[in-house]
């Protein structure tokens, strides 16, 4: 079994804004980043219009500088895709079936006295396939954000075992600020039997970090009784 930690979602470092956690309830609002308007299909487009009125109804607005920019819907939990670049998808290309993909965001507390992030696991995926961009028919472009582009000649796409996958219900946090960045809480490194990155690094990185006792984490994920949607919004 192997198991991969992947950073998605919007924030400061892409975006410039992040997704609204209710500290309270766990719920959260997946927002992807931006995508670029000339590298994408027109009839294949994804608006940020699909998550605002979402936004809207717990009393936030959408940036404006995000308004009139498609969003690179990916993982897109309703489809039950991921897609990535090469080299950076090296890892996932060395998946089978029954490895897993744990997706996590750094998220913003709708509680104003809450100064830090909240970086918290927000997706599970069960391996079924894995394929390269290039040999997914025309049929099944819509599936992914990186068949939605026009250039995506080395990209891989992930597909996700249906009912053992999808986005959480709600958000399970996992990171604090330590030794000046956001890193996996220590007691949660110990129980997961660690991480291929050094001291749970949690920034955006070029390498995607996997569990080094992925059967140690998924006793720790499952007693959590995480609850998934095959649904973004």
């Amino acid at each position: 079994m192997k198991g991969l930690l992947i950073r998605v979602g919007i924030d400061h470092s892409c975006g410039e804004w992040n997704g609204p956690y209710d500290p309270q309830s766990g719920h959260f609002v997946y927002v992807p980043i931006p995508d670029n308007l000339k590298r994408l299909h027109p009839h294949l487009i994804r608006s940020y219009d699909e998550v605002s009125s979402l936004l809207t109804h717990i009393g936030m607005n959408l940036p404006e500088h995000l308004k009139a920019r498609p969003m690179h819907l990916d993982p897109d939990f309703e489809m039950l895709t991921y897609g990535d670049v090469w080299p950076r998808s090296a890892p996932l290309l060395k998946m089978g079936k029954d490895d897993f993909i744990v997706f996590y965001a750094g998220l913003r507390s709708m509680n104003k006295a809450d100064r830090e992030l909240v970086y918290a696991i927000i997706g599970f995926y069960r391996v079924s396939e894995v394929v390269h961009a290039i040999d997914i028919p025309e049929n099944r472009w819509h599936e992914n954000a990186h068949t939605r582009r026009k250039d995506y000649d080395s990209d891989i796409v992930v597909r996700a075992v249906k009912k053992r996958s999808g986005k959480l219900v709600k958000a399970i946090p996992i990171g604090e600020f330590r030794n000046k960045s956001y890193r996996v809480r220590q007691d949660l490194l110990e129980e997961w039997g660690g991480l291929s990155v050094k001291d749970g690094y949690l920034q955006r990185s070029a390498r995607l970090p996997h569990f080094l006792s992925p059967e140690r984490f998924m006793r720790w994920f499952e007693k959590h009784n995480p609850g998934l949607v095959a649904k973004n919004f």
